[in-house]
């Protein structure tokens, strides 16, 4: 069964069950993947790639992880006892966005098989490097190793302070493992655990230190890493109240699948801890690859990735020997960070079921999307440790600059999360360490909602990287390879969008999944397009037309039509006349008679709208009797369909797109927008919400901050500064106008990004809109990495 023969006439995919239409085979249809082959099994992404990438540090959620890309793996982290500014130790395992650690992130990662890392505790800082090696291995993967340095924060400091760290192993197979005989009994190298798996065979876990260490440990038979902190502490907390010492049990159940091992020590330290697999029989390179993994001769393969890595980075971003080290060191820490927060997750996606005919059905009804794995980068390691659709263009936008493969491979496992209506799940929360960190009302994926499509914005920058001859004839080939296993599923996904999100007027699209009975929210969130809280008319409809997806829309159409282009005449299905489309999307007279407001000199949203709603406090008497205040929103003008009167990012969608002529005024305006400092210009980048709005940092409920409202975000900077480049080198009347605002855009851009990394030790999830100071989530090396494109003026063509 292919998806290539089941078009209907609405350009939809037609399910091959039959016609769909009772309660029972809706659900049906919503959980039932694409009927075509995975583009993860393509070849190009297995043997040797597959192997090289099997191991890795794809656990961004907690502070240092190492597991497999298989859904049941040998899973390795790291904890330790830090200190709160009170004094008060606390357990650090999962990531957090509080002030309590000063700074952590990877300063070098090449996202294959090396990357250093720095946490700065109050009072000390670790240093955690992972490397992978092949050289006399025999277990699939290779071996690998970590690097633990403790160091005084200062460096004039010569007093030693204790240090704990507690080192685990989990087989999340339930599988059980050895413990090391010598484990008490520390000198020079130590046996951890050993164990057996199908994939790497046998395999064993040393321990290796110069320096003179406790160790102890427990052994849990039930894999739960979620909660390991906690358990882990309540041992420590009994094994204090009976002997008075910080330390482990020394205990472990009958065929333990966790260990966790305690490494005590002090601060100039040093803690080498080898993997390898393989492992026949007693072959006696056991210990000659362990000492390749640990001592000196580790030492000399970090120095020689690290210099590997440094080589690459000029390689690919070609910044310019003006820019000083400051500035080189935040490019760095954001293609590091980048490499080193993509993680692999494994599970279901919980789906809102359709809407039921049946009695009696439960509103938190969901469904389970099938077993699926999905390797992708995250936006924020503490904050956002999971797959956001829209963030993931942006995110590859940079990583395939460095590694193109690792961005094919990822956007073919979202394209593989893909649902026989060419839909997918817009956020991805696989496994329980991935729901551990997301508030339960943001798990329930809804079907009829979508997210902007910003994985065709790559597909197209790396057609344009072909154009301009920025790959080599096998790389080309192995683009063009996937592009045409992926068209189906491409295609598939363009027609969702244009049945399911399409306006009533032709050329009109809008985002659904607006709440229109809401009387919280002062302005319906539209979450579905990726800016949340960015106001829209205040009272949905299904006359709206939102000039954002409409744009986005024209990019899809365009890249489609680019891919069938560069594939040449084949025996394809019956498809949508792309062309057709791109030509209806880009007509400027059209966007302008649905969109533009000649008033302003902006375009905007069109909707049934009124400015006069407000959020007032009412006194309501519950069932109790009980009297209470709440805010509530209250309408006092009638709403009409009108331009929606709000200018921000939104207003610059056509532009970003480059829809508008060179040569016209419209252009002009544009411009003078951008720059005028009453509306969205500031010294620190462009404001998400024109100052003159009525909703400019408004709250939208009691509790819920403002958050595209006025805060300046690095993905729509980019974006407009990227066209602004554009405009600039075209011929037209307002090339030198566009090269003004552009160069002192670009500046601020990185002078304030590098100015909060150097006093924060972070790049943020978006920036203060009067400060310039970082907001949000911390390690933010989603989009806000996009910085680093911003320096080397790496920008995508249209």
């Amino acid at each position: 069964m292919t998806g290539e023969s089941h078009k209907n006439a609405a350009g939809g995919i037609k399910s091959p069950f039959g016609d769909l239409q009772d309660d029972e085979s809706q659900r049906f249809r919503v959980i039932t993947p694409f009927p075509s082959p995975k583009l993860s099994d393509l070849p190009m992404f297995q043997g040797d790639h597959k192997e090289s990438l099997y191991w890795g540090t794809y656990r961004p959620q907690v502070y240092f992880g190492v597991r497999a890309r298989t859904p049941q793996s040998l899973v390795a982290g790291l904890m330790w006892l830090g200190s709160k500014d009170d004094g008060k130790h606390v357990m650090r395992h999962f990531c957090e966005n509080s002030d309590d650690l000063e700074s952590f992130g990877w300063r070098e990662h090449n996202g294959i098989d090396f990357g250093r890392q720095e946490l700065l505790e109050q009072d000390m800082i670790l240093e955690t490097s992972f490397v992978k090696s092949k050289e006399g291995s025999l277990g699939y993967g290779g071996d690998w190793s970590i690097r633990i340095n403790v160091k005084n924060k200062r460096l004039s400091d010569d007093v030693k302070k204790r240090v704990h760290l507690f080192f685990y192993l989990a087989d999340e197979g339930g599988n059980g493992m050895n413990l090391g005989k010598d484990v008490f009994e520390f000198k020079e190298s130590s046996l951890l655990a050993s164990g057996s798996s199908a994939d790497v065979g046998k395999w064993q876990m040393h321990l290796k230190s110069q320096n003179n260490l406790e160790t102890h440990y427990c052994g849990f038979k039930t894999p739960d890493i979620v909660n390991l902190s906690d358990i882990v502490q309540q041992n420590l907390d009994v094994q204090e109240r009976k002997s008075g010492r910080l330390q482990l049990s020394d205990t472990s159940e009958d065929s333990s699948s966790i260990y966790v091992f305690q490494i005590s020590t002090t601060t100039q330290s040093t803690v080498d801890i080898a993997f390898v697999s393989g492992i026949r029989g007693e072959t006696c390179d056991v210990e000659q690859r362990i000492m390749s993994l640990t001592g000196l001769s580790l030492s000399s393969l970090l120095e020689e990735k690290h210099i590997e890595f440094d080589a690459k980075f000029k390689e690919c971003f070609h910044l310019s020997e003006k820019l000083d080290s400051e500035t080189l060191m935040v490019g760095k820490a954001a293609i590091g960070n980048m490499l080193g927060g993509i993680g692999y997750f494994y599970g279901q996606s919980k789906i809102q079921a359709p809407k039921s005919t049946q009695p009696n059905k439960s509103e938190d009804d969901f469904l389970l999307y099938w077993p699926a794995e999905l390797y992708t980068a995250v936006p924020s390691r503490p904050v956002f440790p999971r797959g956001f659709l829209w963030d993931e263009g942006f995110h590859q936008l940079l990583i395939w600059r460095w590694d193109f493969r690792i961005t094919l491979e990822i956007v073919g496992n979202w394209l593989d999360l893909m649902n026989i209506d060419g839909w997918i799940p817009r956020e991805q929360i696989l496994g329980d360490e991935a729901l551990s960190k997301i508030p339960k009302e943001y798990v329930v994926q809804i079907p009829s909602n979508g997210n902007p499509p910003t994985l065709l914005l790559v597909i197209r920058d790396l057609i344009n990287g072909i154009r301009t001859e920025k790959f080599n004839k096998e790389e080309r080939d192995e683009i063009l390879s996937f592009l045409d296993r992926a068209f189906v599923r491409l295609d598939a996904w363009f027609q969702w969008f244009n049945t399911s999100q399409k306006g009533k007027e032709v050329g009109s699209y809008f985002w659904h999944g607006r709440d229109s009975l809401t009387t919280r929210q002062l302005n319906p969130q539209s979450l579905s397009s990726g800016l949340d809280d960015y106001p829209r008319a205040s009272h949905p409809t299904e006359d709206e037309r939102h000039v954002d997806l409409r744009c986005w829309m024209y990019l899809a159409a365009d890249c489609m039509n680019s891919i069938i282009e560069f594939l040449g005449e084949k025996d394809r299905p019956e498809t949508v006349d792309y062309s057709s489309i791109v030509k209806l999307l880009s007509d400027f007279n059209q966007l302008n008679q649905m969109h533009y407001d000649h008033d302003h000199g902006a375009y905007l949203d069109f909707g049934n709208h009124t400015e006069d709603v407000r959020l007032i406090w009412k006194e309501l008497t519950g069932e109790d009797g009980r009297v209470s205040r709440e805010l509530v929103r209250e309408t006092f003008g009638k709403p009409e369909l009108r331009l929606v009167p709000h200018i921000g990012y939104v207003s610059f969608f056509p532009f970003m797109f480059r829809i508008i002529p060179p040569d016209s005024s419209i252009l002009e305006k544009q411009l003078d927008l951008i720059a005028n400092r009453s509306i969205v210009w500031s010294d620190y980048g462009l404001l998400s919400l024109g100052k003159t709005s009525s909703l400019y940092m408004k709250y939208n409920t009691e509790h819920e901050a403002p958050y595209w409202r006025g805060a300046i975000w690095m993905n729509m900077n980019y974006m407009i500064l990227s066209s602004l480049h554009h405009y600039s080198i075209v011929d037209g009347p307002y090339s030198d106008k566009a090269r003004t605002i552009y160069e002192e855009l670009r500046s601020n851009l990185i002078r304030n990004v590098v100015r909060n990394y150097d006093q924060t030790g972070y790049i943020w999830e978006h920036y203060d809109q009067t400060k310039g100071t970082g907001e949000g989530a911390r390690v933010f090396t989603g989009w806000s990495a996009l910085i680093l494109l911003i320096m080397s003026e790496e920008y995508p063509l249209f």
